[in-house]
């Protein structure tokens, strides 16, 4: 069954309620304040904020005898709140209970706007006994800041030839921060915590943190491992997401691959994750978010498309990470057949694993799949203000060495159907083909390899493709338009993919808070993104798309910022991006080794545009044909 926990809203933003409950910091607080208030007596319990039902989700009330539970909101009289009718807090002072359980934090206005009514000798007791301490908060004038639970959790693995490297900035700097502490908590694949640390951010803008799993493994003296990093900002500002690129890496050069952050706020459901082909495994990572086990039929697969549901029978432990083979669930799922994840908001977006025939394997991400979204008649009618209206930019990367496939993915249940078209472009912004999808089905099977559409029709053999609605033969369309790009090096074999979603970019009229802004209000015109830089002898690539959905600026002002790990400018580059194209560069190829010397190691690259907005892709590669391929982060 879902969690019936708050954690995020398009409406409200995130709620960090759930996080402030379901901290690893606070577990053995949350079971002494439980075992003291089951020894109590009967109690008074009050929930002045709606949070009740949320806390005992995650710290069930175990031996706790619930005389009575109060509100203060009148519409919530008479309601069942745990298995009580729910009283006026006003009939408190009637109460026979021995102690109250105040359910809140920062307790003291809600305990003095009642004092009068609690008899006397009622012990009091607040979720105040299970802060976080003082000195990891950001605002201590008001715990459930989000600012306060600024936090996100990474897969994270050493051991077995296999590595994983994290890299984030102190982008916190740009909303007014200084500097920050990562604090971090290691968790093997049982849940066991096995290690907790706090790693320092740089104050300058940019200044980069790399944690690196041979790096953590060595300081703590640990055995191998496959689990999840909490992570948790202290001294963030204006921004309570940590974002991060992850890569992972190998011993054998052949293991190369990279994702980015889990979206920190479980969700009902995640869609996109592909069927394996044949001779492949996709082995689906679930790691438990929170201090709570996920009891068996907790998460199941089911075909997009399709309501028969198969439900994994395994109990998988508090922040433990357990390897699903979709196979094992659904043994006759194909390539292009794409899975639906049941998740009932019992983890952050996961990461899954790609295993090859030949061995080689690569790592990416499913997307939150919406629950709340209804179609929305006026976005076919955006044309005429708001020219492509939503797309969704992707690379195609240099044809004669890759090949290029797309599968676009419903991702809200709203989506019954796809009314879809496939453009591409050359570098300079040319259209040289296009692709009608018509009107897919929710459990369409409409994978395109790029090379029957482009068919040599780029002239320097790379470009950009941009999947873009289109109602020729009807559909309705919600704006939450999602694809998979999956690249492979035709030598060697190597493969990698990514995913994302559309937005509408790089036209000054707004709808429903797009062209989306970081800072500020929409429309957002500009770009900042982090780049970061592999160690020697990986090369960087990056492939900037300057999408528009109505014409823009002739051509981007881009300035690629090298910057030291501490966020010192060593070196820049301007680049200019014909509106409509792209331009894919390579670090070796575009910073002198002096410059690139000069950064040193863990540099990073800050790629800034007053001008316009950017779609950023990264990756790495090295001489023996591995490459790994992502979409960058902004800030």
């Amino acid at each position: 069954m879902a969690l019936r926990i708050e954690t995020f809203s398009n409406a409200k933003g995130g709620n960090c309620f759930f996080k402030a409950i379901g901290h690893p910091a606070v577990d053995e607080a949350a079971r002494r304040l439980i075992e003291t208030l089951a020894a109590a007596g009967p109690i008074a319990l009050y929930d002045p904020h709606g949070y009740a039902e949320g806390f005992t989700e995650l710290h069930p009330l175990d031996g706790v005898v619930l005389d009575a539970v109060y509100v203060q909101d009148v519409e919530r009289i008479g309601r069942n709140l745990l298995m009580h009718r729910a009283q006026p807090v006003t009939d408190l002072a009637g109460s026979k209970a021995t102690a109250l359980f105040l359910v809140t934090f920062d307790a003291a206005r809600a305990l003095d706007n009642i004092r009068h009514l609690i008899p006397s000798g009622m012990r009091v007791y607040t979720l105040d006994a299970m802060r976080i301490p003082d000195d990891a908060l950001t605002n201590t004038k008001r715990y459930l800041d989000p600012i306060n639970f600024a936090t996100n959790f990474a897969f994270f693995r050493d051991g077995e030839g296999h590595h994983t490297r994290l890299v984030t900035a102190n982008y916190w700097t740009g909303y007014g921060g200084g500097a920050a502490a990562l604090w971090l908590y290691l968790f093997d694949g049982d849940g066991r915590a096995l290690a907790r640390w706090r790693e320092a951010i740089g104050k300058d803008a940019g200044s980069a943190v790399v944690l690196d799993s041979r790096a953590i493994r060595a300081r703590f003296n640990l055995g191998p491992f496959t689990g999840q990093l909490f992570l948790h900002v202290i001294g963030a500002a204006g921004h309570d997401v940590v974002k991060y690129a992850l890569d992972t890496y190998g011993d054998d050069p052949s293991v190369l691959s990279c994702t980015h952050d889990a979206n920190a706020w479980p969700a009902d459901l995640y869609a996109g994750l592909p069927a394996p082909e044949a001779g492949e495994r996709v082995i689906l990572w679930v790691q438990n978010s929170h201090p709570r086990a996920m009891a068996p039929k907790s998460v199941g697969l089911n075909l997009m498309g399709s309501s028969e549901v198969h439900w994994l029978d395994h109990m998988i432990g508090p922040f433990a990470t357990h390897a699903l083979d979709v196979a094992s669930l659904l043994p006759r799922a194909r390539w292009p057949e794409q899975i639906e994840i049941q998740a009932g908001r019992h983890f952050v977006r996961p990461r899954y694993e790609v295993l090859g025939p030949s061995g080689r394997q690569r790592i990416a991400h499913p997307n939150v799949e919406r629950i709340d979204l209804a179609p929305d008649a006026r976005i076919a009618e955006l044309s005429n203000l708001m020219g492509k209206g939503y797309l969704l930019p992707a690379p195609i990367l240099p044809v004669e060495r890759f090949a290029t496939a797309v599968l676009p993915t419903p991702m809200s249940t709203a989506q019954s159907d796809l009314p879809l078209a496939l453009v591409a472009y050359d570098p300079e912004g040319r259209e040289v083909a296009r692709h009608r999808f018509g009107c897919l089905p929710r459990n369409h099977r409409a994978a395109i390899d790029m090379d029957s559409i482009v068919d040599g029709r780029l002239g320097r053999g790379f470009g950009h493709l941009e999947l873009v609605y289109d109602f020729t033969e009807g559909g309705v369309a919600d704006g939450w338009l999602h694809g998979l790009f999956r690249y492979s090096d035709r030598r060697s074999g190597h493969a990698a993919e990514t995913s994302f979603g559309a937005h509408i970019f790089n036209t000054v009229l707004t709808y429903r808070g797009e062209p989306q802004s970081y800072t500020g209000t929409p429309p957002g015109l500009s770009t900042r993104l982090f780049l970061r830089l592999g160690p020697a002898p990986l090369d960087t690539m990056c492939h900037l798309i300057y999408p528009a959905s109505t014409p823009w600026r002739g051509t981007s002002e881009t300035d690629l910022i090298l910057q030291r790990k501490d966020g010192a400018e060593v070196a820049r580059q301007r680049l200019a991006i014909p509106c409509g194209g792209s331009r894919l560069w390579r670090y070796g190829e575009t910073f002198s080794a002096a410059e690139r010397q000069a950064a040193g190691v863990d540099a990073a690259i800050i790629i800034r545009d007053g001008s316009c907005r950017l779609f950023g892709y990264h990756g790495l590669l090295n001489a023996e044909g591995a490459f790994s391929l992502d979409h960058m982060f902004g800030f």
